[in-house]
């Protein structure tokens, strides 16, 4: 058990503290301020990190059981596989004026897994793909607009969407965000849609059929898709002659090897990947048809870091030992057991709770009067019994069930404080944000 007054004078939220005056906005990954999990109180900063352990700067060791470095570190931190993979690569040249063959390999095995697709491009970050992947896109139609549903990114081409409508992309997972640096040109460039309504955007199709370079959407993020909807879309874009683009950054790996579209049997123009693709290191994909990527010849896409040696060789190193241990089916079942747990421990405590998400991205939301102050007192208490926790998981490989069991003692325990202060009278600390908002500079 750690003292909450030893965790609001750690050095890591001494060090966070100095960073925002240092760093706009604190961090590089908005989802890792500590202002979304518990100001003042989270560790911020960690000083090792290995399988789902976690030990912050002043040598605390905590239980990752929040989002694994935002769902990046599938098989878990450090995996010794990978690492020595990666070591190999370090120690044999990370760049030369040559190029590394392991891209060669990785885009037969990343083919093998998703047929329908006949070339590959590669970046180092999920927004860049993104990013590529639309220009590529918009090469290939020598159209303009895209209509989109879903988180995408921070490039101009998505933040677009909030030029005409400050409002835009407020239902799409990332309210608060002004278009402050995206050309006022890129105004109706980019159009939101309403997930899994094909009729609303058939609305938005219609009079602009041939303006349409892409239709964006994450196949699945919170829950499975209806049936029939991605299939309606296929059909939709082949109709009008739009590319059909999967944000895979989030889903990819997380329900099966490669995309989550392999389970449904819809096949994109494009695919993304990043994250859990590369257990950590600095890895994307865009995976598309021979027909539509051949359109990247078109326009220059091209970048130096974007031929380093490290992010193929971990990708494949990943993809092996995934494939090899069964990891989905791993993270299913481990995802299926937090989501039990925290249903029990609600029913236990008597704390009225809701559980969503695939098994591999599970979340919970309090019903309550004060639901963001009871989030904060929740990963508070949990920093006490020594565990990452929030309000979502992202399960890996290095979760077994000696740590669900602890878990499991922790999260009941917590829950019926929490069941004793529904006002949240005992929360000392700001609560967390709620998505972007500017921090103020101290």
């Amino acid at each position: 058990m750690y003292k909450l007054d030893d965790l609001k004078n750690s050095k890591g939220v001494a060090l966070y503290n100095r960073a925002k005056s240092l760093i706009p906005g604190g961090t590089q990954l908005l989802s890792k301020r500590p202002e979304m999990f518990a100001p003042d109180v989270w560790p911020s900063y960690y000083s090792k990190a290995k399988g789902c352990r976690v030990w912050d700067l002043d040598g605390r060791e905590f239980i990752d059981m929040s989002i694994m470095a935002v769902g990046a570190c599938i098989l878990g931190y450090a995996d010794d596989e990978v690492d020595d993979a990666v070591v190999q690569a370090l120690r044999s040249g990370v760049n030369s004026s040559l190029n590394c063959p392991e891209e060669v390999e990785l885009a037969e095995a990343l083919i093998e897994l998703h047929p329908w697709f006949g070339m590959v491009r590669y970046a180092r970050s999920g927004g860049e793909a993104m990013g590529l992947a639309v220009r590529i896109a918009r090469a290939h139609t020598k159209r303009d607009t895209v209509l989109f549903s879903g988180y995408h990114g921070w490039n101009d081409w998505y933040l677009a969407a909030n030029l005409s409508d400050g409002t835009g992309l407020d239902g799409q997972l990332m309210p608060g965000l002004e278009p402050n640096g995206v050309p006022r040109g890129l105004t109706g460039t980019a159009i939101p849609f309403d997930a899994n309504n094909i009729e609303s955007l058939r609305e938005k199709v219609k009079g602009q059929e041939n303006k349409i370079a892409a239709i964006i959407i994450e196949p699945a993020r919170g829950e499975d898709a209806p049936a029939g909807y991605l299939k309606a879309l296929r059909e939709l874009a082949t109709e009008i002659g739009a590319v059909l683009l999967f944000d895979e950054i989030t889903s990819g790996f997380r329900m099966c090897a490669g995309g989550i579209h392999r389970n449904y049997g819809v096949y994109p123009d494009i695919a993304v990947f990043a994250k859990s693709m590369a257990n950590g290191y600095a890895m994307s994909a865009i995976l598309g048809t021979e027909k539509v990527m051949q359109a990247a010849q078109t326009t220059f896409i091209s970048s130096t870091n974007w031929t380093d040696r490290v992010g193929p060789v971990a990708a494949l190193a990943t993809l092996k030992k995934y494939q090899r241990e069964s990891v989905d089916q791993h993270i299913i079942a481990t995802g299926k057991q937090v989501k039990d747990i925290w249903q029990r421990s609600a029913q236990a405590t008597g704390l009225d709770l809701n559980v969503t998400g695939l098994p591999s991205l599970a979340a919970f939301s309090f019903k309550a009067r004060h639901p963001m102050g009871m989030n904060t007192r929740f990963t508070i208490e949990m920093l006490k019994e020594g565990f990452l926790g929030f309000r979502q998981f992202k399960p890996s490989l290095a979760h077994h069930d000696d740590v669900l069991a602890l878990y499991e003692i922790a999260v009941e325990r917590v829950f019926a404080k929490l069941a004793t202060d529904l006002e949240c009278n005992e929360l000392d600390t700001p609560k967390h944000h709620a998505g972007f908002q500017r921090l103020t500079k101290e």
